[in-house]
C-alpha cells in the first residue's frame, strides 16, 4: 500500500480532472522499500496541460517552469508535489535538450511508464483502486536486487547509465547483463552531458548511498569509469597484502566508501558533509596509481606509496572540476584527502593545533571520520579503529580544536587600540601572532600582550602604550 500525504489524498479525491492521476516513479519505489519519501510524483492522463494547471490553481500555488516538460509544481503547505502529462520524446540531436516532445493526454499507461529509465522506477500506483500497476516487471526486479532498463529508449539520455550507478549504491542493486551491455554500447555519448547533470548524480551517490561500493562496480562493469581516469587508474594498482589483504586500491576505496556511510558520524551528518566525506573517500588513495612501487625495507620487499597523499591533490582537482563540485565543497574535500595519513604522525599540542589550521573550514572530527574509515575499509583485518585516530581526536578535544581551527587571540583591534594603523608591519605582526599562537607561546590575551611587547616591528609609541594599558 501506497500512502500518500492527506493534502494529495484531499486534492486527488476532490478534483474532477484528476481523475486518471497516478502515483510514479521514485515514491512508488522507496514505498515498496519501506524507505521514508516526501517527493511525490503525480501523471495525470486525458487532460491537457492548460487544464491541469488551472485545476490545480484551485488548490495553491501553482510553478509552471516545466511547461516545456509538462511539469505543474504544485506547493501546499510543507510538501510540492509534481504533477505532469504523459509525452512522447524524440532524440533529435546530442545533448538533454536534443529531444523533439509532444504531449498527447491519450497515451496508454504502459507506453507512459515505457519511457522511465528503470524497471523499479517504471512502477505506477493507482490512488483509487490502491493498486500497484506493473507493466515491466519492476517489484519482482527490486524484490530480486536487480537493475534493468524499462526499453530501448533508455539509449536516448546516457545520463541514465550514471543514474542507475547511483541507484545501484542506494538501494544496493545489481544490473542486467543486458543493461550492463547497453550501457556500454553507448558509453560513447558521454560528451553530451552536461556538468551539471553530472554533479547532480555524484551528489546523490555521495550522499544518500546505502551501499557506495555498488555504484562505483556499476561504473566498472559498464566501462563508463573510463570517464573518470582517477577513479579507472585505481583499478589493478596493487598494494602490500599485509597491511592491505583486501586487494587494490580500487577495492579499498570500495570498501572504505562501504565502512563510512555505516559510521554514525557520516549517518548523522548534514548533506553537504556527507558529499564532502563520501568524496573524499572515493579519491583519498587516488595518488597511489602515480606512487606506487615497490622497495626493500628491513630485508623484504614491500609494496609503497611514499607521498601519495600530496600526489593526489591535483588528481582529486581534476575530479572535482571534471564533476562541477562547487569551491565550497572542494575546500574541505582536499585538505581530508592530503591529511589523511596525520595520525600517524607524533600526536602533539603543536601538532594538533597546526593540523586543525591546516585542514580549516573540515575539521579534526571530519578528519577522523576519513581515517577511522580508511581503516576499516581493508577486511579481513579487524574492524577496529586505530588508537591513533583515537588519540588525536582526544587530544582535539582537549584543546577544543575539534569542531574548528584556533581562533587568534590577537586580532588588529588590539593594535588599533594602541596606535597602530593598519600597514605591511600590521599584517605581519597578526601573521607572527597566530604562528607564535599555534606554536604554544601563548595561550591567553595577557601573554599575548607580554608576546607582543617585545616584537621588533611594533613601533616604540606603541610599545609605550602597550606598558601603560598594563
Amino acid at each position: 500500500m501506497i500512502v500518500a500525504p492527506p493534502e494529495l489524498e484531499r486534492i486527488l479525491a476532490q478534483t474532477a480532472e484528476l481523475q486518471k492521476a497516478y502515483l510514479v516513479g521514485g515514491c512508488v519505489r522507496d514505498a515498496l522499500l519501506g524507505i521514508p519519501h516526501k517527493d511525490f510524483d503525480i501523471e495525470v492522463f486525458d487532460i491537457t496541460y492548460e487544464q491541469l494547471a488551472t485545476a490545480l490553481s484551485r488548490w495553491g500555488k501553482t510553478d509552471l517552469v516545466g511547461r516545456s516538460f509538462g511539469v505543474v509544481k504544485l506547493r501546499v503547505g510543507e510538501f510540492v508535489f509534481d504533477f505532469t502529462i504523459p509525452r512522447r520524446d524524440s532524440k533529435v540531436a546530442p545533448g538533454h535538450k536534443g529531444f523533439d516532445i509532444t504531449f498527447d493526454p491519450s497515451i496508454t499507461l504502459q507506453e507512459a511508464a515505457s519511457r522511465r529509465d528503470f524497471t523499479v522506477n517504471a512502477l505506477m500506483f493507482d490512488p483509487r483502486g490502491k493498486e500497484i500497476l506493473d507493466f515491466f516487471g519492476g517489484k519482482a526486479d527490486l524484490e530480486k536486487g536487480i537493475l534493468r532498463h524499462t526499453s530501448e529508449a533508455f539509449i536516448e539520455d546516457p545520463l541514465r547509465v550514471l543514474r542507475g550507478m547511483q541507484f545501484a549504491a542506494r538501494f544496493n542493486l545489481q544490473a542486467a547483463p543486458e543493461t550492463l551491455q547497453l550501457c556500454r554500447q553507448i558509453k560513447g555519448s558521454f560528451s553530451e552531458l552536461a556538468i551539471e547533470r553530472v554533479r547532480e548524480e555524484w551528489f546523490k551517490w555521495a550522499e544518500k548511498s546505502a551501499i557506495p561500493s555498488a555504484g562505483l562496480r556499476f561504473l566498472r562493469d559498464t566501462e563508463w569509469i573510463e570517464h573518470f581516469p582517477e577513479l579507472q587508474h585505481m583499478i589493478g594498482t596493487p598494494q602490500d597484502p599485509e597491511w592491505h589483504p583486501e586487494g587494490d586500491v580500487f577495492t579499498h576505496t570500495c570498501h572504505c566508501c562501504d565502512a563510512l556511510v555505516r559510521l554514525p558520524e557520516w549517518k548523522a551528518a548534514d548533506a553537504e558533509s556527507r558529499i564532502v566525506y563520501s568524496l573524499a573517500m572515493l579519491l583519498h588513495d587516488c595518488g597511489k596509481p602515480q606512487t606506487t612501487h615497490e622497495e626493500l625495507r628491513k630485508g623484504k620487499v614491500r609494496i609503497v606509496s611514499p607521498g601519495h597523499e600530496n600526489a593526489g591533490i591535483p588528481i582529486a582537482e581534476t575530479f572535482l572540476n571534471r564533476t562541477g563540485t562547487p569551491t565550497a565543497i572542494r575546500e574541505r574535500v582536499l585538505p581530508l584527502i592530503q591529511n589523511h595519513m596525520a595520525h600517524y604522525d607524533e600526536i602533539t599540542d603543536r601538532a594538533v593545533r597546526r593540523l586543525a589550521r591546516r585542514i580549516a573550514p573540515e575539521t579534526i572530527e571530519g578528519l577522523c571520520t576519513i581515517m577511522t574509515a580508511d581503516r576499516l575499509g581493508r577486511p579481513p583485518q579487524p574492524p577496529q579503529v586505530p588508537h591513533t585516530v583515537i588519540a588525536l581526536l582526544q587530544k582535539a578535544h582537549e584543546l577544543k580544536v575539534q569542531k574548528s581551527a584556533p581562533k587568534p587571540i590577537l586580532l588588529g583591534r588590539h593594535l588599533i587600540e594602541i596606535g597602530m594603523q593598519p600597514s605591511p608591519e600590521f599584517g605581519k605582526i597578526l601573521h607572527e601572532a597566530y604562528e607564535a599562537q599555534l606554536e604554544g607561546l601563548f595561550f591567553d590575551p595577557p601573554q599575548a600582550r607580554q608576546w607582543l611587547a617585545t616584537h621588533p616591528l611594533l613601533p616604540e609609541n606603541a610599545r609605550e602604550r602597550l606598558r601603560t594599558n598594563d
